[in-house]
């Protein structure tokens, strides 16, 4: 196994770790709820308190690796993610239960950024596609695969193993990367901390999150909207600083570069938006065409068989045609999908097939071509500074999409109180496509040629 493979199968063995945390998790809730007594919304902070733990450590990771070696920060985080996965499992009371997501989920934050920026720093530009494919395979089938393991641990043994379980998966993972990754050389002292950075940042994600819960609760109209507001103030404020600050925590200044721009953008509205989609279309399957849930959960089957036909014309495609066709292709096929949920023609399996298998195959295909092509400009040395922007924007971009789709379809029950029943699911899939068409301007500015991908942004047309 080559060094460069070394590295991307730590990554991808962190990655999937991370996945099944979160994803074995919902066979969990129904026990976890007996057991300790758990409230409906204080289910929904089971997994909100550790997207809250990734969001706020996220910022921290380039220059935690700058300061203590990535090596060194990469095998903290397995060990504290790990340890809190141990402190869930013997947690007494949903308190301590939350307290310790909390905690995996720094160690979950720290964990992906560092091992991205150290695989796709490995692998030259014009491999990272093969390095996706495999990273989007992952993806989808780690996610594909846990609710059903989780669902045999909850039923043979207990909800507490799922995360017992954590802890020797982590620990080997650690293993692995002191035996497999370069050790940390001598390093210069890393610039001091961005504290009011750090700081700007914490309240700016902390309070978009919570506006976000808020904003995707029916009554709770009246917190969110202070609280969003917090969230822009505090952004706008770091957004003043960092382009003050001498060395910022988040570096903005590399959103410049195209690809990594448009990267950005495509995943707040693509995969972001199929998020919101995904939530509706739940409702609108089971409460609206009077599907039973094994029937409605089916339909992922298509849409998972045409990811991985994307993931692979991704693999093929982009050295050939380059990001642009992939990418106008991926929004337009996507966009199909959605609409075609928004038509009567839903109310026919073979409609509903062709809707999901749409969706699945221009959502990865924007997705795959997106994660291949975003530091195709990021010099080595800022390669951690993209990661965590990267890793940030994904996991916001899934928290508002659910949030935005929800709300607007919360409102359009409200306004349409009395109307045609499926109206409201209709327009909220119509409000889904134009936006998944957003970012098609900004698509339309890049170069045609495949050979641009292999090119530095000074030589492109």
């Amino acid at each position: 196994m080559s060094d460069r493979s070394r590295i991307a199968a730590v990554y991808l063995l962190g990655f999937a770790i991370d996945l099944a945390n979160m994803f074995m998790l919902n066979a969990a809730y129904p026990a976890l709820q007996r057991e300790l007594h758990a409230s409906v919304a204080q289910l929904a902070w089971v997994g909100n308190a550790y997207v809250l733990g990734l969001t706020v450590v996220i910022p921290l990771g380039a220059w935690l690796a700058r300061r203590f070696g990535e090596r060194r920060v990469l095998s903290a985080s397995l060990l504290l993610f790990g340890c809190a996965s141990l402190g869930v499992a013997l947690s007494a009371s949903i308190g301590a239960l939350l307290a310790w997501r909390l905690v995996q989920g720094l160690g979950g934050g720290l964990l992906i950024p560092v091992g991205q920026a150290m695989a796709y720093r490995a692998y030259p530009p014009d491999a990272r596609a093969h390095l996706t494919s495999v990273v989007m395979m992952v993806a989808l089938l780690v996610p594909a695969l846990s609710p059903a393991l989780g669902g045999i641990v909850v039923d043979r043994v207990s909800w507490r193993a799922i995360f017992a379980g954590m802890l020797p998966l982590a620990v080997a993972t650690c293993g692995l990367a002191f035996a497999w990754l370069p050790p940390d050389g001598a390093r210069a002292r890393p610039e001091p901390l961005d504290w009011p950075g750090f700081g700007l940042s914490a309240v700016a994600l902390v309070a978009l999150l919570f506006g976000l819960t808020f904003a995707g609760q029916p009554g709770a109209g009246r917190l969110a909207m202070p609280t969003l507001a917090a969230a822009f103030a505090a952004g706008i404020g770091y957004v003043w600083h960092a382009r003050r600050a001498a060395a910022p925590l988040l570096d903005l200044g590399l959103l410049a570069q195209p690809l990594l721009r448009i990267g950005v953008v495509i995943y707040l509205c693509v995969p972001g938006v199929f998020a919101g989609v995904n939530l509706v279309a739940a409702l609108y399957l089971q409460n609206g065409l009077g599907l039973s849930a094994t029937h409605a959960g089916a339909l992922m089957a298509p849409w998972a068989i045409a990811s991985f036909a994307a993931i692979a014309t991704t693999r093929r495609g982009l050295p050939r045609w380059g990001a642009k066709p992939l990418f106008v292709g991926g929004i337009v096929v996507d966009c199909a999908g959605i609409v075609l949920l928004a038509t009567p023609l839903a109310a026919l399996e073979a409609g509903r097939v062709a809707a999901f298998a749409a969706m699945g195959f221009g959502a990865s295909l924007c997705t795959s071509t997106a994660q291949s092509a975003a530091f195709v400009d990021v010099p080595a040395e800022r390669m951690g500074d993209a990661s965590a922007l990267w890793n940030l924007n994904r996991q916001l971009s899934f928290c508002v999409g659910v949030a935005v789709l929800g709300s607007a379809f919360n409102g359009l029950l409200a306004l349409d109180a009395g109307g045609p029943a499926l109206l409201p699911y209709r327009q909220s899939f119509a409000l889904a496509a134009a936006l998944t068409l957003i970012p098609l301007w900004l698509v339309a500015r890049l170069a045609t040629r495949p050979a641009a991908l292999a090119q530095p942004v000074s030589r492109r047309s």
